[in-house]
């Protein structure tokens, strides 16, 4: 197992452009973790820290060039979910129970990288991520109305939030209310203008100088401590950590699946192979480093990565250079934030769960797949409805489902020559034939209990009508596994087919089905010479005079 990653590219070419791509990170990722420490309930310079110690560590140890880890607004606001009822948010104690959750989180991803479940990340498909990002940036962006609007909302749940808010609407601070606005406004026209821009560091800093220079009567950040963080340790009781156990198996399965996704696909973009079991050590260090320097959990971030590389960074010295920016700031910059007025703060993360409301997806779920769509939108309501730990695993149920839906009901055909001598496919209908005497079947998915009951009714359709049948030929080419459920199905049908004078051939199994089937004694039990390696031998095997 490697535990050094190949990230980092030093070579002098490569100095400049990667540092002046993070020095652009750092003009985004400041602000942007300010408010992800809010959305976890953490004190805001803990967001700071994130781009410090652990970004360093996944530069060192993970394998991608191009992700970019720091704080996340869907982990951050599974945090905040989690600890909820442990501890006062923003306390001490909710501060160490959030470095347990990152510790714990460094141990899974560790086990993971052990035991190679790497494959974790396939357990949310892109649709139910979809759903997922847009129900928490729906949560997130919720969250932030009370302060921009000037009110002290005491519900915690989105629905019930909103309900409160239209309730005391005439309560709205008309100062707070402005400068929220006024934030949106900026970030979304410079945005406009040209997406390098950093919108929100220049909102931010616009609306320092304008508390500064006029008094803003709005709450603002307060005291953000100076100076580098220092060696913590965290709350490591067994009761602490059985406490924060779920929220972090959570975890665990949004940063595999939004890191890999990452990776991969700047990668792919750049002609490299992603390592994504590499990548997960460097996750783990990352957390790992979190955990022990008083912040929150890392992940993977699309929007950053993309801004690297927009940017002309190209290895994991942007991130550094991030890094390198981050303790000025930390060091020297501090006392400017504390006059930050709070409504302005808020509506920059505001803007940022607005950006994870993946409107883009979900039209083109509509426009090409409804039942997808239809999977998105109930996990984006669950994550709403119920709350972002909970709609995590709702998003993992929905995955499976999905998968189980679509092996459920697999896409099983007819494979008869085309008059220029190449196979294709039909569709499954009373009496279709390959050619006279042969069906050739191809069942499009593994066999399993679920759906073995599939495969006997196309076997009765075909069967039951039709010009007479001498063999019926499985092509397994899509066969992938049988279980036990679906082996015994399999020979009752090579069965009923003998009795009705048709032989069972089978063609195109491959060596691990093929061994199953002949610890089945299904093999065993077809007549001899019935396996073929392809289709076309099935068929020019029928056509022999040995086939008599």
């Amino acid at each position: 197992m490697r535990w050094i990653g190949r990230g980092l590219d030093l070579r002098r070419a490569r100095l400049l452009p990667d540092a002046v791509a993070g020095a652009s990170l750092a003009a985004l990722a400041v602000p942007e973790v300010l408010g992800y420490a809010r959305i976890a309930g953490m004190p805001v310079e803990t967001g700071l820290y994130t781009l410090l110690a652990p970004a360093v560590v996944f530069a060192l140890l993970g394998a991608s060039r191009h992700l970019v880890v720091g704080a996340d607004s869907a982990t951050a606001a599974m945090l905040a979910a989690g600890l909820v009822g442990l501890a006062a948010v923003g306390s001490d104690r909710w501060v160490a129970l959030a470095g347990t959750t990152a510790l714990v989180v460094a141990v899974l991803l560790v086990l993971a990288r052990v035991v190679r479940l790497g494959a974790l990340a396939n357990f949310l498909s892109r649709t139910v991520l979809v759903g997922f990002l847009t129900g928490v940036g729906l949560s997130v962006a919720v969250g932030q109305l009370g302060e921009m609007l000037g009110l002290e909302i005491t519900a915690r749940e989105v629905p019930a939030r909103v309900v409160e808010i239209g309730r005391r609407i005439g309560e709205v601070d008309g100062v707070a209310l402005g400068v929220a606005a006024a934030v949106v406004v900026l970030v979304l026209v410079l945005r406009r203008v040209d997406r390098r821009i950093p919108g929100a560091l220049v909102a931010v800093v616009a609306a320092i100088v304008v508390s500064a220079t006029v008094g803003l009567d709005v709450p603002q950040v307060g005291p953000v401590p100076a100076g580098l963080p220092v060696l913590v340790l965290p709350a490591l009781s067994l009761d602490d950590v059985r406490a924060v156990f779920p929220v972090a198996l959570s975890m665990i399965v949004v940063i595999l699946a939004q890191s890999a996704a990452t990776a991969r696909s700047y990668a792919a973009r750049d002609g490299e192979a992603a390592d994504i079991d590499q990548d997960v050590v460097g996750l783990a260090g990352a957390n790992l480093a979190a955990a022990f320097t008083g912040t929150f959990v890392v992940n993977g971030s699309p929007t950053k990565t993309q801004l690297v590389a927009s940017a002309g960074g190209r290895s994991q010295l942007a991130q550094v250079s991030a890094a390198v920016v981050t303790v000025v700031v930390v060091l020297f910059l501090t006392p400017p934030l504390e006059i930050l007025p709070l409504a302005a703060l808020a509506a920059v993360v505001f803007v940022i769960g607005i950006e994870l409301v993946d409107l883009a997806g979900l039209r083109r779920l509509w426009r090409v797949r409804r039942a997808e769509f239809a999977l998105a939108v109930a996990t984006a309501a669950a994550v709403v409805g119920l709350g972002v730990q909970t709609g995590i695993l709702v998003a993992v149920a929905l995955s499976i489902a999905d998968h189980l839906r679509h092996s459920y009901s697999p896409h099983s055909s007819v494979l008869r020559k085309s008059p220029a001598g190449h196979w294709e496919s039909l569709a499954v209908t009373p009496g279709a034939r390959t050619a006279p005497g042969l069906v050739v079947y191809r069942f499009g998915s593994g066999l399993y209990f679920a759906n073995a009951s599939r495969l006997v009714e196309d076997v009765t359709t075909l069967t039951g009508s039709g010009p007479p049948l001498r063999w019926f030929c499985l092509d397994a080419a899509a066969i992938g596994d049988v279980d036990y459920t679906a082996g015994a199905v399999l020979d009752q049908v090579r069965a009923r087919l003998r009795a009705a004078g048709i032989r069972l051939v089978l063609s195109n199994v491959i060596p691990p089905v093929a061994d199953l089937l002949q610890r089945y004694g299904i093999t065993d039990a077809l007549e001899p010479g019935s396996v073929f390696a392809t289709s076309g031998e099935a068929l020019d095997a029928l056509d022999a005079p040995a086939a008599e």
